[in-house]
C-alpha cells in the first residue's frame, strides 16, 4: 500500500497534466479512493470531543485527522490558542511532547468560566464512511443486474384501451357533451320561444258564435203581439263569425264580421216568418298619438328580439369559455405526457450509466464507492417518472371532465392520446389587429350593446305613453233581410189587398234572397268617430321614463367600463404571447447547447476524462432543458387560445359552427 504522501505527490503530478475539468474529475476519484482506503484500514474513525484548555488529549487521537480533509490538510489548520499544545523539540518522535496535568473531573472543582464554550459536534463524516463501506454491494465487485423500470402504471386506466383525439375531436365532444353549453342553448331556445309567442298577437283570431234560442215571453196587450194566449214565443237560430287581427305597423286593429240569424215568431204583428238577417261588415282602430310608433305589443316584441340576441351572445361566450377550457386542458395533458417521457427517458440513461459503472467496478477501473452515486441518480429518477405519471393522470382526468359527459362512460377507463403536437409561429402577434378584432367580436361588448339598444326602446315607450290618447274609431257594415210574409187578423177579419199592409217583394224569399240584398250595399252602416283621452296626471309613465334613462347611463358607464377591460385583457394576452414566443426561442436554444454539454460530457468520460458526477449533471441539466422546452411549448399554446378568446375569435378560429337549436 503507497503511503499518503506518496499518492498525494502523484495526485499533484497528475493535475499539473489535465485541465480544470480533468482536474476537478482527478480531485474526485482521489476523494474516493481515500475513502475506501480509511474504511478498510480502519485508521479513520471520527470522534469530536469539545476542546477546552484543560481537556486531556490522547495521542492516539491526536495523530488521526478527520476523513472528510485532504491529506496533509489536517496541518494546515490552525488550532484555537488555548488549545495549542507547548512547544516541543522538532526532533522528539511523534507522541513524545509532554501531556498536560490531568484535570479534576466536571462539577468537583470551581465552577466553570461564564464565557467558556459549549461542546461542538463535529460532522461524523468518517463514520459515514465507514457504514457505507460495510454495504455489501459497496465491497462487492462483481457485477449487479440492471435495476428494472418501475411500475408506472395509473390508477384506474387500462393500457390497452386508448382514446384517440384531435383537438378539433375534443372541442366537438365537449360542446356536445358539456351540460353548461346545454344549459346556454335551452337559453337560446327559451327565448326564441317566448319571442313566438309574442308575436303570435298579430296572428289573425278567427271566432264563431252559434247559438240556439227559445223564448217565450208573457204579454198584457195585444199590441205585443200576444194573442189570445198572452204570450209570444220566438224561436233563433244565430252564427256569428268574425276574424281579427292587430297591425304591425302604425299598432291598429280591424275585425271583419260576418252575422246571420232566423228566426221565426208567433206574434201576430210579424210580417215575415220566419225571417232570415245577416250583416257583413268591417271595425277598424287607429291610434293616431299614443300607441301610433310603438305600443305594449311591439315594445314587447322588439325587446324580446333583442334578448334572443343577447341569449346568442350569451351562448357564444359559454362556448368560447368552454373551448379555452378545453384547449388548456389539452395542452396540459400533451406536456404531462411528454414530461413523463422526458423523465423515462432520464431514467434510461441512469441505467445505462449503472451499466458502465458496474462493468467499471468488475474491471477494476471504478471503485465500488461509486455505485453509490448512481443508486442515488437511479431513485432519484424513478421518483420523478412516478411523479410525472401522477400529473399525467390529473390532467388527464380534468381533460375528461370536459370532454365526458356520463361519470359511468367507459372512455374513463381509457387512457387518452392526442394527436395534434404544439403549434408555433415566428411572426409575433399584431396588438392593433387584436384590439379591433375584440372590438367587433367580444360578446361581452356585443351583449351590452345590445342592452343599450334594449334601453332605447324601453326609453321611446315610456315616452310614448305620457302622450294622450287619440284613436280613430270607424265601422263599415251591410245587412240583408227576407223572409216568408203571413196572413194578419187585425181587427178580427183577413187582410185584404185593398186594405191591408203589404210586404214589400224584395223582402219576400229564403236565405238566398237575403245574401243577394246584403252584397247590392242598398243597406249599410256606415260609423266613423274619435276616441280622446287625456291623463290628468300620467305619474305612472313619467317614473318609467325616468328610470329607463337612468338605466340608460349605467349602461353607458358600464359599456366604458368593460371596453376598458377588453383593451387590458387583449394587450396582457399579446405580451404573454409574445413572452412565450420568445421563452419558446430561448428553451430550445437551451435545450440544443444541454444535448450538445451532454454529448461532449460522455465522449470525455468514454476517454477517462469525466466522472460519473459531471455526466450526471449533464443529464440532468438536459432532462431540465426538455421540460423547460416543452413547457414553454404548452405556455406558448396556452398563450394563443387565450389571446383568441380575448380577441372573441375562437370559435372562428377553431372552425366551430354555432347552431343554438341543435342538440340531442
Amino acid at each position: 500500500m503507497l503511503s499518503m504522501k506518496e499518492e498525494e505527490d502523484g495526485l499533484r503530478r497528475g493535475e499539473s497534466n489535465l485541465n480544470r475539468r480533468t482536474r476537478g474529475a482527478g480531485f474526485v476519484c482521489m476523494a474516493a479512493a481515500l475513502a475506501f482506503l480509511y474504511a478498510a484500514s480502519d485508521l479513520f474513525v471520527v470522534n469530536a470531543t469539545a476542546r477546552t484548555p484543560q481537556a486531556v488529549q490522547d495521542p492516539r487521537r491526536a495523530r488521526r485527522r478527520d476523513a472528510t480533509r485532504p491529506p496533509g490538510g489536517e496541518q494546515n489548520q490552525p488550532a484555537p490558542p488555548e488549545a495549542r499544545p507547548a512547544p516541543q523539540d522538532p526532533s522528539a518522535p511523534p507522541g513524545a511532547s509532554s501531556l498536560p496535568a490531568p484535570q479534576a473531573p466536571p462539577g468537583a472543582g470551581a465552577a466553570p468560566e461564564a464565557n467558556e464554550p459549549a461542546p461542538v459536534e463535529m460532522p461524523a463524516t468518517g463514520r459515514l464512511l465507514n457504514e457505507l463501506s460495510q454495504d455489501p454491494s459497496m465491497r462487492s465487485d462483481e457485477v449487479r443486474p440492471t435495476p428494472p423500470v418501475p411500475d408506472y402504471r395509473r390508477v384506474g386506466v387500462k393500457g390497452d384501451d386508448v382514446l384517440t383525439l384531435s383537438l378539433n375531436d375534443a372541442i366537438r365532444l365537449a360542446l356536445e357533451n358539456n351540460s353548461d353549453i346545454e344549459v346556454a342553448r335551452g337559453d337560446v331556445r327559451v327565448a326564441e320561444g317566448t319571442l313566438l309567442s309574442l308575436e303570435g298577437v298579430y296572428d289573425p283570431v278567427f271566432s264563431f258564435s252559434p247559438q240556439v234560442t227559445n223564448s217565450v215571453t208573457p204579454t198584457t196587450s195585444s199590441i205585443g203581439g200576444a194573442g189570445s194566449s198572452g204570450t209570444v214565443t220566438q224561436n233563433s237560430q244565430q252564427f256569428d263569425s268574425a276574424v281579427t287581427k292587430q297591425f304591425g305597423t302604425g299598432g291598429g286593429q280591424y275585425q271583419f264580421f260576418f252575422n246571420n240569424l232566423r228566426q221565426s215568431t208567433s206574434s201576430t204583428l210579424s210580417r215575415l216568418n220566419p225571417f232570415y238577417s245577416a250583416s257583413l261588415g268591417v271595425t277598424f282602430t287607429q291610434p293616431l298619438w299614443r300607441n301610433r310608433s310603438i305600443d305594449t305589443y311591439r315594445h314587447a316584441i322588439r325587446v324580446q328580439r333583442k334578448k334572443v340576441g343577447q341569449t346568442d351572445a350569451e351562448f357564444r361566450l359559454r362556448t368560447t369559455e368552454i373551448i379555452n377550457q378545453v384547449q388548456h386542458a389539452y395542452w396540459e395533458l400533451v406536456f404531462a405526457l411528454h414530461a413523463q417521457k422526458v423523465a423515462l427517458d432520464s431514467l434510461n440513461l441512469a441505467r445505462e450509466q449503472f451499466n458502465v459503472t458496474e462493468q467499471g467496478v468488475a474491471a477494476g477501473t471504478t471503485a465500488p464507492l461509486g455505485r453509490a452515486e448512481v443508486d442515488t441518480q437511479i431513485a432519484t429518477n424513478e421518483a420523478n417518472l412516478l411523479a410525472a405519471a401522477k400529473n399525467v393522470t390529473l390532467a388527464e382526468n380534468a381533460f375528461k371532465q370536459l370532454v365526458l359527459r356520463d361519470p359511468t362512460a367507459p372512455e374513463w377507463r381509457a387512457s387518452v392520446t392526442p394527436t395534434d403536437e404544439p403549434a408555433f409561429d415566428l411572426t409575433p402577434a399584431s396588438l392593433d389587429d387584436a384590439l379591433a378584432e375584440a372590438r367587433a367580436n367580444r360578446p361581452e361588448l356585443n351583449n351590452l350593446r345590445i342592452q343599450e339598444e334594449i334601453n332605447r326602446l324601453d326609453v321611446q315607450y315610456a315616452r310614448n305613453q305620457t302622450r294622450p290618447r287619440i284613436d280613430l274609431v270607424s265601422t263599415v257594415s251591410m245587412t240583408g233581410l227576407a223572409g216568408s210574409p203571413v196572413s194578419s187578423t187585425i181587427g178580427g177579419g183577413a187582410n185584404a189587398a185593398s186594405g191591408g199592409v203589404q210586404v214589400s217583394p224584395d223582402l219576400v224569399g229564403g236565405y238566398g234572397k237575403t245574401l243577394g240584398d246584403l252584397f247590392r250595399f242598398n243597406t249599410r252602416n256606415v260609423v266613423a268617430g274619435v276616441t280622446v283621452e287625456f291623463p290628468l296626471r300620467n305619474r305612472t309613465a313619467e317614473g318609467n321614463l325616468a328610470v329607463a334613462r337612468a338605466q340608460g347611463e349605467q349602461l353607458t358607464a358600464s359599456l366604458h367600463s368593460q371596453e376598458q377591460a377588453v383593451e387590458s385583457d387583449v394587450r396582457n394576452s399579446v405580451q404573454t404571447l409574445e413572452t412565450a414566443r420568445q421563452t419558446v426561442l430561448t428553451t430550445r436554444r437551451a435545450r440544443e447547447s444541454a444535448e450538445l454539454q451532454l454529448a461532449g460530457e460522455l465522449e470525455l468520460f468514454r476517454a477517462g476524462q469525466s466522472t460519473t458526477f459531471l455526466v450526471f449533471q449533464r443529464e440532468n441539466a438536459l432532462a431540465s432543458a426538455r421540460n423547460a422546452e416543452l413547457r414553454a411549448e404548452a405556455d406558448y399554446d396556452n398563450a394563443l387560445a387565450d389571446l383568441q378568446r380575448a380577441t372573441g375569435t375562437t370559435i372562428r378560429a377553431n372552425e366551430v359552427v354555432v347552431s343554438a337549436t341543435a342538440g340531442p
